[in-house]
């Protein structure tokens, strides 16, 4: 190919192992909330449709290779009757100009009433025209798709291997409604950064240490006291860190959350999984991570132990001596509470509702 053509991501070929996504189609934003199993359903439909993906014609699949090891075509049907109604924004580049298209993933079809028929479909125009024209995709390996226990980590690993070939990049930035969208988080869920780091980004992010050949970090960024971006970072794991991960796919899924938390029994710790030496202990806002400011002890005593411990688990991420302080401020004056750790608690809950982070 001639140095001054770009590569397109048609010319890209599956092979028995993985499967080609183009780029546009793994950084979509999803209007229409899809399930895990809805994602890789689709990705096998890419793949089927790969040779003539750009041209007007009507593709066929067997049921049973997209019911997996499913015995009902039940949950099928109802994959691809969310893929039609579904509705994307995907970035794009015409003439030159940055902008978004709305398109849907999948076209008209018909399905054999066999239980071993075969499923006919078609690519919309508009998604056949963004698919000609991509230049950057992902190579999705099989077996950590099929593996992958959540929707939100298999999206993590395809941004992960659409990103992590290129040569000067090893992160990038996103605002934290952006990451919500690209990872597929239905409106009205997980509005708060502690929320959709425990829920969502630490999970995925521990599957996909644990099951690819790259090491995945995700690490907030604050604007004042607020956390308003986060940082994607990746990195290609060492010979040592690839063959754990490819070990652990051969493994049974039964009990392989245990073995990622590193809290089962004969599990190794995550760097072990990882293959990567652990990172470097990062400060903690959380009152085991430091002690309680001198300032304090002006505004009264400290609180029992086991109250600092419950603040930060129901709230982490926040400073809990800061709310402390806050609680402290608002108190002044007033009655004092008959149950002051009591009271702290009720009060953090209801700082936290109005202050996310």
């Amino acid at each position: 190919m001639p140095a001054d053509q770009a590569y397109r991501t048609m010319d890209a070929r599956p092979n028995a192992d993985s499967l080609i996504k183009p780029g546009e189609l793994v950084d979509l934003v999803e209007v229409t909330p899809l399930t895990l199993n809805d994602r890789r359903i689709y990705n096998q439909l890419l793949e089927n449709a790969w040779d003539a993906i750009d041209k007007p014609v009507t593709h066929v699949i067997s049921k049973s290779a997209l019911r997996g090891s499913h015995n009902s075509n039940d949950r099928v049907g109802e994959s691809i009757e969310r893929l039609m109604s579904a509705i994307v924004k995907v970035q794009v580049t015409w003439d030159g100009q940055a902008a978004i298209e709305r398109v849907q993933l999948l076209g008209g079809n018909i399905e054999s009433a066999r239980n071993d028929g075969l499923f006919e479909y078609e690519i919309p125009p508009r998604l056949r025209r963004i698919i000609r024209n991509s230049n950057v995709f992902a190579r999705l390996q099989r077996e950590v798709m099929f593996a992958l226990s959540s929707k939100y980590a298999l999206t993590l690993y395809e941004m992960v291997q659409k990103r992590g070939n290129l040569k000067y990049r090893a992160s990038e930035k996103f605002g934290i409604d952006a990451l919500r969208g690209v990872l597929g988080v239905p409106k009205g869920k997980l509005t708060s950064w502690s929320n959709l780091n425990l829920r969502a980004i630490q999970p995925a992010v521990k599957e996909v240490n644990a099951l690819s050949d790259y090491v995945v970090e995700i690490a907030p960024i604050k604007t004042g006291r607020r956390v308003t971006h986060a940082e994607l970072r990746w990195w290609k794991k060492t010979g040592d860190g690839i063959g754990q991960a490819e070990r652990e796919l051969t493994f049974s899924k039964v009990g392989r959350r245990a073995r990622i938390d590193g809290t089962g029994q004969g599990a190794d710790p995550a760097a072990k999984v990882t293959g990567q030496p652990p990172a470097p202990p990062r400060p903690a806002a959380s009152a085991a991570a430091k002690p309680r400011p001198a300032w304090l002890d002006s505004c009264g005593p400290a609180l029992r132990t086991e109250t600092y411990e419950t603040a930060r688990l129901r709230h982490p991420g926040y400073d809990i001596y800061f709310v402390e302080g806050e609680w402290r401020g608002w108190s002044a004056g007033k009655e004092p509470p008959v149950d002051p750790d009591r009271a702290f608690l009720a009060f953090f809950r209801k700082y936290a509702e109005a202050n996310p982070i």
